[in-house]
């Protein structure tokens, strides 16, 4: 067995032997598509979320250099009617691209030397395995060679396909050459029908865009954009990330908190894997992306002075779902035109999670609030984000401190900035402005819009995180009415009662907006 041309069942072994939740249905996905016109398949999801295991479970099951019943008869794909027709019957090129620009960036060479290096390492194993190979002279007609002394066809499962291009971002000439090397195998009518059984290739992006069109646009495209069919395998199913909590006596409700938020038509919640198998082993729930490239960079994006993306970000981080036109996005890290580019950047990296159905986008869960809260405390943003966050943490403690005169005048300062809706004319705009006042409780408080709670819903709460000392906040808004009338109505319909089992303190806020005088009014007291 070799590195990259037949590279065996190995690397799958060692998953299994570890905890592994079956996902080998996947196969039979792939299983579907060989001989066929789609035989050639492309998804792409963020980091952490089992993208290496998925290529080493198919490397596994096709690789013919081996045996791997073992390994698949008694999972998921056994039951299905193409099992046992394509196990272990294929030569198998397996590439991780992202070792290759480990590689050279150690020995300090050119990303545009990888796709020769690729071609070279495949050759040399391939000539060790068939000799005859050698006088093939390039390794395409190395693999049409191969094909037809052993009757077998190549499957090709290629992992981080896109690393090259996120490295190589500004470097057009090597990411020209490793598209031509792609197009070569996967889009040239006198090689790719008679040698490649089938593809799959594995990346954060989708493939790149050359004009307005895939450049190998023979590729079917699952983006997290929209899986498909290949949602269920993006990554753990709520069913599955219960049964693991069960096994390890964690709680799936702050599994959930954690770790839920991407949702997909037909499956419902899917789970970031690694994160909840981290979070298992360490029995205990945290941010496990605060390691990844991808965390390191999100700072990068979200201070581009691009126009309306601070206020949408600010949307965001207050907990709002903002449209996104995602349809622009070059697939690339490099070429950014508006807002729109980045927001889909960050839905492909997993720090957004898209909602096709509506075309928004949300934070969504705790692990990623997690990220950006550290990221605006430290100290690095822009100074428009220092300016948002000063004002909110005085507004903050204002407001604890029961200073009901400067709360009013802090959202009088608020309504002017560019946080504000444009249309300021109902009880739902003042809402906004609210939630934008108080980011900076995000860090230290859990924010709860339209509770239910005595005889009503209360329109804000914020309760204090676990051994935190500061009181809960109960808010209420109203519009071209009163403040004194918003704080008599928390008491007369006694929304402090869903707080009952809180044993610290609760400030009851009213806010009013008064429309004739463009003035906001506040009253604040210590719930008895």
């Amino acid at each position: 067995m070799g590195l990259y041309f037949e590279p065996g069942n190995s690397g799958f072994q060692e998953v299994v032997r570890s905890e592994y939740v079956d996902k080998t249905g996947l196969i039979g996905l792939i299983n579907r598509t060989i001989g066929t016109k789609d035989k050639l398949t492309c998804i792409s999801r963020p980091r952490r979320f089992g993208k290496s295991y998925a290529a080493q479970m198919l490397c596994a099951y096709y690789d013919c250099s081996c045996d791997s019943h073992e390994l698949f008869d008694d999972r998921e794909v056994a039951a299905t009617e193409e099992y046992k027709d394509h196990l272990n019957r294929y030569h198998v090129v397996g590439i991780d691209v992202a070792g290759f620009v480990s590689m050279l960036k150690k020995q300090h060479k050119a990303m545009a030397d990888i796709p020769g290096l690729i071609e070279k390492r495949i050759y040399e194993e391939m000539v060790a395995v068939y000799p005859e190979l050698e006088q093939a002279g390039t390794l395409t007609d190395a693999f049409v060679k191969c094909v037809e002394i052993t009757g077998r066809k190549i499957i090709f499962v290629i992992d981080e396909w896109d690393a090259l291009i996120r490295e190589a971002k500004q470097d057009e000439g090597a990411q020209i050459a490793y598209l031509n090397l792609l197009r070569e195998w996967f889009k040239n009518i006198n090689f790719t029908p008679k040698v490649v059984a089938a593809a799959y290739m594995t990346g954060i992006l989708p493939i790149k865009k050359d004009g307005s069109q895939s450049a190998i646009s023979d590729f079917s495209e699952y983006p997290i954009l929209d899986p498909g069919e290949f949602a269920g395998y993006t990554g753990f199913t709520q069913n599955e990330v219960r049964e693991i909590c069960d096994k390890h006596g964690m709680s799936f409700e702050e599994a959930k908190n954690w770790y839920d938020g991407y949702d997909f038509q037909g499956i419902g919640a899917i789970y970031n894997p690694y994160s909840v198998m981290q979070a298992m082993k360490k029995k205990k729930y945290s941010s496990y992306w605060k390691k990844t490239s991808a965390a390191e960079s999100l700072l990068t994006y979200i201070n581009m002075d691009f126009a309306g993306l601070q206020e949408t970000i600010s949307r965001l981080i207050a907990g709002e779902e903002m449209e996104v036109d995602t349809e622009s996005f070059e697939n690339d890290f490099a070429t950014f035109r508006n807002r729109d580019d980045v927001l889909t950047l960050l839905i492909h990296l997993g720090y957004l999670t898209w909602n096709e159905t509506d075309g928004t986008a949300h934070i969504p869960n705790e692990e990623i609030r997690t990220e950006f809260r550290k990221i605006l405390k430290s100290g690095d943003v822009n100074q428009g984000w220092v300016e948002l966050l000063a004002r909110s943490q005085k507004l903050l403690e204002d407001t604890i401190a029961e200073r009901s005169d400067c709360v009013a005048k802090a959202i009088d300062m608020m309504r002017e900035t560019q946080y504000a809706p444009t249309f300021y004319n109902d009880e739902q705009a003042l809402r906004y402005v609210i939630k934008f006042a108080y980011i900076a409780a995000i860090d230290k408080y859990i924010k709860v819009e339209e509770l239910p709670s005595g005889k009503g819903i209360a329109d804000v709460v914020y309760l204090p995180k676990r051994r935190s000392v500061l009181p809960a906040m109960i808010i209420e808004l109203k519009w071209d009415k009163t403040s004194e009338g918003a704080i008599s109505q928390i008491k007369d319909r006694n929304y402090p009662a869903v707080l009952q089992d809180y044993g610290g303190e609760i400030v009851l806020v009213g806010i009013n907006y008064n429309p004739k005088t463009k003035v906001h009014t506040c009253k604040i007291e210590r719930a008895q």
